[in-house]
């Protein structure tokens, strides 16, 4: 058994495409990118800024991943809050973040959806959680990443049922389409406006990402395997990032999803009554 997990290798994927004094933008129930952006701020990214879609808020300051906690992470070191609309219209766009999206389906071109699945808004086979602000932000954003912890054809398809989120596509005026993506598989890049692969994954094979993707796999000239998390790298997100491994949730669904999050609540309670006892 590899010493590390799905989602340990892709918060790390994710930080390493952080650079330093970026601005990072996040969304709601992402904790594989929070993980991600903190590891780059403990490591080689000191200087970044957050940018969260909890309280539109802004800060420079990390704190440990929680659940019933999470507010700690941004609006207990917020140095400023907005309102919805403002962070949509007016922040996000001025300041032009880098921000990591988790499509629902996503095509070659990065187009994603996380609308519905079908094409009946009436009767959609599967609602997805919404849009929110994600039409207007990918029209203006120049680094667009997106990440998908279940890579498989129901996810990477020919065609999206709906476009939420804008990819490399004619007639676009500001920004650009999605710059980079990482599954539970690989590495992608998006060059000449088609996604391809750039790394596989550890114990991943090529054939093995072929036949999970729902249209043709380009290669890249280069294609390589993914550098495994180094030990410090683990160390930090296993004993000061996210100790709770809220990390893990986004890679489990179903019934493993629901006992997972009840035993990451009852943990995290316990925990904070010891903090309150009297020392």
């Amino acid at each position: 058994m590899k010493p590390y997990t799905t989602a340990e290798l892709m918060s790390v994927c994710i930080a390493r495409q952080v650079r330093d004094g970026e601005i990072l933008a996040q969304g709601l129930a992402t904790p594989l990118a929070a993980a991600g952006y903190l590891l780059a701020w403990h490591t080689h990214a000191p200087h970044s800024y957050f940018a969260s879609a909890i309280g539109q808020s802004v800060c420079r300051e990390g704190a440990a991943l929680g659940l019933a906690r999470v507010e700690d992470l941004w609006l207990g070191k917020a140095m400023m809050n907005f309102g919805f609309v403002q962070a949509v219209a007016d922040l996000l766009p001025s300041i032009r973040p880098k921000e990591f999206f988790r499509p629902g389906q996503v095509d070659a071109a990065g187009n994603f959806n996380n609308i519905a699945f079908g094409d009946d808004p009436r009767h959609p086979r599967f609602r997805l959680p919404g849009s929110g602000g994600i039409p207007d932000v990918t029209n203006c954003l120049p680094d667009v990443c997106l990440y998908v912890p279940r890579h498989s054809r129901v996810v990477f398809v020919e065609k999206v049922d709906w476009v939420s989120g804008r990819g490399h596509s004619a007639g676009r005026r500001r920004g650009r389409g999605a710059t980079y993506l990482v599954s539970d598989l690989g590495q992608f890049d998006f060059a000449d406006g088609r996604m391809r692969l750039t790394h596989f994954h550890p114990d991943v094979s090529v054939e093995d990402i072929r036949m999970k993707t729902g249209f043709a796999l380009e290669l890249a000239p280069g294609l390589t395997e993914t550098s495994p998390p180094t030990a410090d790298e683990l160390r930090l997100l296993r004993e000061v990032i996210d100790p709770l491994a809220v990390r893990d949730l986004e890679t489990l669904s179903g019934g493993r999803r629901r006992a997972s999050l009840r035993t990451l609540l009852e943990k995290e309670l316990a925990e904070e009554v010891v903090e309150l006892l009297p020392s």
